[in-house]
């Protein structure tokens, strides 16, 4: 695992290249969800008066394609991020090699249910 704050340590740190790219995907998704998700509450409790906030207009507004990419962005980098921030967790603590191979698969199996779960959801509104 890469403890590095600056790209320069983890390219030295990195064990592997898959560990570098995630490393700094860590950086940019968690900026990008910052202005995501800023945006999303914006647009959701601010923009919006409070007589407004109905189920209808949230269906109309997810009727949008565009809506729908933008939540779908939101869920699908919220998960990957706090996923990688999880495995970097049980790397830690879980210490036997079939140990972890048991908590990240039932891990990423509930991950990828749930996921799967919130893209059928947020599609499936006309």
């Amino acid at each position: 695992m890469i403890r590095a704050k600056a790209l320069t340590d983890a390219r030295a740190q990195a064990s592997s290249n898959n560990e570098l790219t995630w490393w700094i995907f860590m950086r940019i998704s968690g900026l990008l969800l910052m202005f995501l998700v800023l945006g999303h509450v914006y647009m959701t409790f601010v923009a919006v008066s409070e007589s407004d906030a109905t189920y209808d207009a949230v269906v109309s507004k997810l009727a949008n394609p565009a809506w729908k990419f933008y939540d779908w962005l939101i869920l699908v980098l919220a998960m990957m991020h706090g996923v990688n921030g999880a495995r970097y967790s049980i790397e830690d603590y879980v210490r036997t090699r079939p140990g972890r191979f048991w908590v990240k698969g039932v891990f990423f199996t509930v991950v990828g249910i749930i996921l799967v779960l919130g893209t059928v959801g947020l599609f499936s509104i006309r």
